[in-house]
């Protein structure tokens, strides 16, 4: 048998009568980065929870260096060298970052009367040092880059000599340059002998810095690869089950203007910014993080005050421009962040799907429940929501599941002009697809659709035109074979290459 760091065999979780995960082996050696990957609901979250100590499971065995460890919740996993980095990251935006890296665990003098701070702050220095030596351990972690946040979760787990970091989904809210970082962190866990779980949806990400792969679907494992005997096609198949047909982008764009800005800007976030959108055109919208591309859409949907400029639909003049007035307008907001921005958890899918509207569902303030059904049976059904429940709480929902219903919360309020906002982020493969195919079928329908997304592959994928972002200004407008990574990653990064 071969010297594993972590076996995690016969892994098994039941919720009432349904297995989360069923019989799953799960093995990694040591300095190892070995991908965990699947559709969501494939039971990775799941085999993390238990991983991390958060879920007990019903069945199955967990040894850690040939020692087999009782898993009876995040400590038990802290003392066996697991260490968990979670998507949403875990800190205290107040207190500094040696503060935050001994929260729940700190060191302390006279008999624990006392923290002891001295002690903790060059600890913490001793870490950061091999990480990252510009990270101040006296800074408040709040004025720290996402990327030096994460940095500092990863200091966290080397204070217990972790043996084992699940990354889950960690470049969420990275940019290309600070996952390059990531990746060069991650090397320096392996060249220590630190195992690395890792999952992400990203399979460039994949394909870059992992060694190994284990592939689940409907919570079973169903294969262990090699990376670099794999191709992104040969993974996503086994995944999903099926080959992924790939589909070359269609235009159906008209002559027909729907959206018009002109000179939209909002201080030295958004400078003045003039585009048009046509029926039946997808226009993507590239750049960093941090280039503008949020605050724009922002703007148009009314949720920031711009400080000058105006919005135009079908010609009309959007006066007094605040969410109110653009959404009478015809224009819908696909947010970002999902959770956050765009969804009520505790609600059903029907009542998320009628928020814009909610009037069209209501008499004398009570809702008509038999219209309100009706149009979410209706709408939900076109956009292929699966499994079919409209009064099931969203917040239950895989994220692409919640990203159709807040898409046909638009398309119910008969929308001329949807913004989307990184729509796949956080979406598994086969869910990213179908989303594709949503935004190709709005415009088919004559709509404007306007899409915000950090992947270049995505932007060339979905667009007719690419505008380019960069430090809060339009740098470029690309069309036809100009639409290329490189050039949207010169304009993006370089301001010079804008003057050629």
């Amino acid at each position: 048998m071969e010297n594993y760091r972590l076996s995690m065999q016969g892994m098994t979780k039941i919720y009432g009568s349904v297995a989360a995960i069923e019989g799953v082996n799960f093995s990694v050696v040591p300095g190892e980065v070995h991908a965990l990957i699947g559709e969501n609901g494939a039971g990775k979250s799941t085999l993390l929870n238990i991983l991390s100590g958060v879920r007990e499971a019903n069945a199955g065995e967990i040894m850690v260096d040939g020692n087999v460890i009782k898993m009876k919740n995040p400590l038990s996993a802290r003392q066996a060298g697991i260490a968990m980095i979670h998507q949403e990251l875990q800190h205290v935006p107040e207190l500094s970052v040696a503060q935050n890296m001994f929260l729940g665990r700190p060191i302390t003098q006279y008999k624990g009367l006392f923290v002891n701070k001295k002690a903790q702050l060059e600890r913490a220095k001793t870490i950061l040092k091999q990480l990252d030596p510009s990270i101040n351990p006296d800074e408040p972690i709040k004025n720290l880059k996402v990327a030096q946040q994460q940095i500092v979760e990863i200091a966290r787990a080397l204070l217990d000599d972790a043996k084992i970091i699940a990354m889950d989904e960690p470049t969420s809210s990275l940019t290309p340059t600070e996952f390059d970082r990531l990746a060069e962190l991650i090397a320096d866990l392996k060249s220590m002998k630190v195992s690395i779980v890792y999952v992400s949806h990203k399979m460039n990400e994949i394909f870059r810095i992992c060694d190994r792969a284990t592939i689940m679907r409907d919570g079973r494992q169903v294969g262990v690869v090699n990376i670099r005997d794999e191709t992104e096609e040969s993974i996503v198949s086994k995944m999903i089950g099926r080959k992924l047909e790939k589909v070359q982008h269609q235009s159906f764009m008209t002559d027909k203007q729907i959206l018009k800005v002109e000179d939209l800007g909002r201080g030295k976030d958004v400078l003045p910014a003039s585009f048009s959108v046509q029926a039946g055109e997808v226009l993507g919208i590239a750049g960093l993080v941090g280039s503008g591309r949020t605050e724009l859409l922002k703007l148009i949907a009314g949720i920031d005050h711009k400080t000058s400029g105006s919005v135009y639909v079908n010609g009309e003049q959007i006066h007094k421009l605040n969410v109110s007035n653009a959404i009478k307008a015809g224009i819908g907001l696909v947010p970002e962040d999902r959770k956050k921005e765009g969804i009520i958890k505790q609600r059903s899918v029907a009542v998320n799907m009628a928020l814009p509207k909610m009037h069209n569902y209501t008499r004398n303030g009570f809702i008509k429940k038999s219209k309100l059904a009706d149009a979410a049976m209706q709408v939900m059904s076109d956009l292929k929501l699966r499994p079919l429940d409209i009064e099931k709480h969203i917040g239950l929902l895989s994220g692409g599941n919640q990203q159709k219903v807040i898409i046909g919360r638009w398309v119910a309020a008969d929308t001329k002009v949807f913004l989307f906002d990184e729509p796949t982020r956080g979406i598994d493969i086969g869910a990213k697809s179908e989303i594709y195919n949503l935004i190709e079928k709005l415009a088919k329908e004559g709509k404007a659709v306007v899409v915000v997304s950090s992947e270049m592959q995505e932007i060339m994928r979905i667009s007719d035109r690419v505008l380019v972002m960069r430090q809060g200004k339009i740098a470029a407008e690309l069309t036809g074979d100009d639409i290329s990574e490189e050039n949207i990653a010169q304009y993006a990064i370089n301001e010079a290459f804008n003057k050629k």
